[in-house]
């Protein structure tokens, strides 16, 4: 068997039905190969367009989106989509083609090494060596997206090697050395937090995108209701938490609303569930809610505690966490009527300062308008995608997202041009869900040359 052809069969057996890329020299025996695999192609105009098409693939389903280019120019248009990925946390895995190896390192025609240049925005890069490693590495490179902290991995492939006759068998499981996500979490850490959730007068879930990751939007749901804590999430977080429902505070941070903003500032405790505390949180460091202990969960140990300092760390993935956080809380004697008085300030907050705008007198059309009549259309049971700018902001702010999945935006690097083809990739993932891109006259002429 060719190593083309073990690539495809690596990619069937890790349940790819869709590919998104641009064929090239250096890549074409992948795509002789792909022709007969029987998996979905979708040819982009633009490199950096089938990345993100992959990001919106990825983001809709839940599944690893990939996107193939060939070497030189088209491994380094990729790697935009793979900071996005990257900052995201968007399980992801990108096959470049390569010069041959006789050509590498004399700066042949189209070489590039693609696999030093993105090394420190991937969870993992390498170059193919032995045709015969191409099947463990391609099963390898989707654990490992998959897995701990979601992220992307670069698979740079040369061209004569993946030309090569390679014995094939399958590869029936994946074990690395060295590499090994913690998931279930401390109980003794879950218990000292499911205590001082108990002991807390003004608490805030605080929610972010790795909530969506972990699959855990219920699991969230059951933790507020166990008592009635206010809940916020971060502009990827929309979606875990149900937007409509009395507990939510609307999204926080340089966007978010005053009473999600004030009630972090004045909270005696914030329960971190799979955020980073961004700047766009946060702001100034020293200020930020100075009154509060911090719980953080997790999933990567390198967030715990780097921009704010965890009183309570808890690594572990949060669909395994939250359920035994949920049972610790529930068995302690706690008294709800503790929370009376902060939810009236809270709900002072929310009469004082409600999130509005000033509706046109004349034929001008608010965007804020367009979007709730967005939101009226769809009954908010959309796939969106955004782009970049302040209409993301709007969209964040005034279509009320109540499922996770449905909320798809470049958060991290803030990549415009990300908006169109991330709602090709959604509607390739979800093809029975209605999609709708909203994007500015900036960010769509960034990757125009995808609605050719």
């Amino acid at each position: 068997m060719r190593a083309v052809e073990a690539i495809m069969e690596c990619l069937k057996a890790e349940g790819v039905d869709t590919v998104f890329g641009i064929p090239g020299g250096a890549n074409l025996p992948t795509y002789d190969a792909l022709y007969d695999a029987g998996i979905r192609h979708i040819q982009c105009r633009h490199e950096q367009g089938a990345g993100h098409a992959a990001e919106g693939y990825a983001k809709a389903s839940g599944k690893v989106g990939v996107a193939l280019a060939t070497s030189g120019p088209g491994a380094t248009n990729l790697i935009t989509a793979i900071a996005d990925a990257n900052l995201d946390s968007v399980p992801t895995v990108f096959i470049t083609g390569q010069v041959r190896t006789d050509l590498i390192g004399t700066d042949g025609f189209q070489e590039a090494d693609i696999t030093g240049m993105t090394l420190p925005i991937v969870k993992h890069s390498l170059m193919i060596q032995d045709p015969r490693e191409i099947p463990r590495a391609i099963h390898e490179a989707f654990h490992v997206a998959r897995s701990g902290r979601p992220g992307p991995v670069v698979i740079d492939v040369p061209q004569d090697l993946s030309r090569a006759d390679i014995p094939y068998e399958p590869v029936d499981d994946v074990h690395l050395p060295g590499y090994s996500p913690t998931l279930d979490g401390n109980q003794k850490q879950i218990r000292l937090a499911a205590k001082a959730m108990a002991n807390s007068r003004r608490p805030v879930i605080y929610a972010g995108g790795g909530v969506i990751n972990a699959n855990a939007s219920e699991d969230l749901r059951e933790l507020a209701l166990s008592d009635k804590f206010p809940v916020t999430c971060t502009l990827m977080g929309l979606g875990a938490f149900p937007a409509p429902h009395e507990q939510w505070l609307g999204m926080l941070g340089m966007h978010g609303t005053r009473s999600a903003n004030y009630a972090m500032d004045e909270a005696d405790l914030i329960v971190c569930i799979g955020a980073r505390f961004d700047d766009r949180i946060t702001g100034k460091l020293s200020e930020f809610a100075p009154r509060a202990k911090f719980i953080h969960i997790d999933v990567d140990p390198a967030e715990i505690s780097k921009n704010v300092p965890a009183h309570i760390p808890i690594v572990g993935d949060a669909k395994r966490i939250l359920p035994k956080l949920v049972a610790e809380y529930r068995a302690l004697d706690t008294d709800g009527s503790r929370l009376e008085e902060w939810w009236s300030r809270i709900k002072g907050w929310q009469e004082k300062h409600p999130l509005g705008y000033e509706d046109s007198e004349d034929s001008e059309i608010k965007p804020q308008a367009m979007i709730e009549a967005v939101y009226e259309a769809t009954g908010g049971d959309a796939i969106i995608t955004s782009d970049v700018g302040q209409h993301q902001m709007w969209t964040a702010q005034y279509f009320h997202f109540s499922e996770p999945r449905r909320w798809i935006n470049s958060g991290g690097l803030g990549t415009m041009g990300f908006g169109l083809p991330a709602a090709m990739g959604a509607k390739v993932a979800c093809p029975d869900q209605t999609v709708v891109c909203l994007s500015g006259d900036g960010s769509l002429q960034m990757n125009i040359q995808e609605l050719a």
